[in-house]
């Protein structure tokens, strides 16, 4: 057989590699099968379930955590204007899920706006957010929802909203801005593939198919929220759609490569653990 056809051998990773980013269901991309090969390829072991936005039947991301022990955290995303929506975060919480995905500009109806924030604060449920651009992050309303719960860790999803393909290009001045919401400690940034933030060469170039130079997005993180307050997520499946899982995780590791061993085990593995860890 050619040696091309061969399947290259799963990377060893001088640390423990954790996902914080998968999304799976029976409904929209795809089943837990479809990933769980990626991720060997990949030397992934462990990883999130992210719920999709706009699914809050949370039932399929229980199922595979409990046919998988030990292998899956799990995300879960509650509709805000269902009447009992404090009280299915608290019932998620004790299911098994650490996190919540809730935008930006998501608020309950009635008397208290901040309603969906603060059940699943008190459920003790990290919060994982996606506001679509970099401009959901920059309004003041969103500062005060962080200062608001100063001991839930909320995560500013694709660099903090630095995804081309929602925001297009923006520039590193919004960038910087958005960034600056590390100065609240219990901020995080969840950073993705290159290809999350950089647009593509055509015709396509080797070893980085990639416009020059890199936009310094990865080393804007590392300086302002530093290496345990940064974590990786493939996005898994649109990843596929771009460079690939694989790809995602080698190339970004390769972009930090001048950080130490101890950072990218943050980076890549202990702070997605520590903020959303896999439950019983």
């Amino acid at each position: 057989m050619s040696s091309s056809l061969v399947p290259p051998a799963a990377p060893v990773w001088p640390f423990e590699v954790y996902d914080v980013h998968i999304h799976v269901s029976p409904v929209w991309y795809q089943p837990v099968e479809s990933v769980l090969p990626e991720m060997e390829r990949a030397g992934v072991h462990h990883g999130v379930l992210c719920q999709l936005h706009g699914q809050f039947d949370n039932e399929y991301q229980f199922a595979v955590a409990e046919r998988f022990p030990g292998k899956f955290a799990s995300i879960v995303h509650v509709d805000p204007d269902a009447p009992d929506a404090a009280e299915q975060l608290h019932a998620a919480a004790a299911r098994g899920a650490s996190g919540a995905r809730i935008r930006p500009q998501m608020r309950s109806p009635g008397k208290d706006p901040l309603a969906i924030w603060r059940a699943a604060a008190a459920a003790g449920l990290s919060i994982t957010s996606f506001g679509g651009s970099l401009a959901a992050f920059l309004t003041d309303d969103f500062a005060r929802i962080v200062q608001t719960f100063p001991d839930t860790p909320i995560v500013l999803e694709h660099q903090a909203g630095y995804y081309l393909e929602t925001n297009g290009v923006a520039t590193l001045d919004e960038v910087k801005a958005a960034f600056a919401l590390a100065r609240f400690p219990n901020t995080y940034v969840m950073i993705g593939g290159l290809a999350e933030f950089t647009p593509r060469l055509t015709p396509v170039t080797r070893p980085l198919p990639f416009a020059r130079p890199l936009p310094p997005i990865l080393e804007l993180a590392y300086d302002a929220f530093g290496p345990q307050r940064m974590m990786w997520g493939s996005d898994f499946p649109p990843v596929s759609v771009r460079e690939g899982y694989l790809n995602s995780l080698r190339w970004t590791v390769d972009a930090l490569a001048s950080k130490s061993t101890d950072d990218l085990a943050w980076i890549f593995g202990r702070t997605g653990r520590h903020v959303f860890p896999i439950r019983p």
